[in-house]
């Protein structure tokens, strides 16, 4: 009997969401810089890289449970390099305590990358050449003012290699389930 992809056991990743605006806006800028080769998501701020699969009824009540306190406020602050790419930097206090939170109710489970120190950002390109980074590293931080990003919810995901597989959204004030960005169609 061979077994589907979909039923294989796969690390769970977790992360806010955007509202609608700032959602379009990153990902737009994701889809124009990002190799399209490479570009299986929509923008997005990563809390954790791999929760094992086990997890998945605690890692849902979590999240339910600390969306139904008020959005946190987050800034895209600065932009920063990432050497091969540019990513926007995220200012969230608010946000940085509810990925404590989570990191303290997942201790024992968590991965070297998840348990080093958080840097909240959000990747519009990587995996490109330095001078492509470079510039547009440039191009973008020409006029860059500080903004308020809204931070609409968290979400948890499938990783199984391609385009995330969505395994649950709440949305911050409300701890009620809300719609996915869809995922990109896979470039073939």
């Amino acid at each position: 009997m061979q077994v589907g992809r979909a039923t294989l056991p796969a690390p769970i990743i977790v992360t806010a969401l955007f509202g609608d605006a700032d959602h379009h806006a990153l990902t737009a800028l994701r889809h124009a810089h990002f190799p399209t080769e490479r570009n299986h998501l929509p923008a997005h701020l990563t809390l954790f890289h791999h929760l094992p699969p086990s997890a998945e009824a605690e890692v849902t009540a979590l999240l339910k449970r600390v969306t139904r306190n008020a959005a946190p406020i987050a800034w895209l602050n600065r932009l920063i390099s990432l050497g091969r790419g540019v990513a926007f930097l995220v200012d969230s206090p608010a946000l940085s305590d509810i990925r404590d939170e989570l990191a303290s109710a997942f201790r024992g489970l968590l991965t070297p990358q998840d348990q080093a120190s958080w840097r909240p950002h959000v990747t519009v390109q990587n995996k490109v050449l330095p001078a492509e980074a470079r510039a547009l590293l440039a191009m973008l931080e020409e006029g860059f003012e500080p903004r308020p990003l809204i931070i609409a919810g968290l979400a948890a995901w499938w990783y199984r290699g391609g385009p995330w597989e969505p395994i649950a959204a709440y949305r911050f004030g409300q701890g009620h389930p809300m719609k996915l960005p869809a995922m990109p169609a896979r470039q073939v």
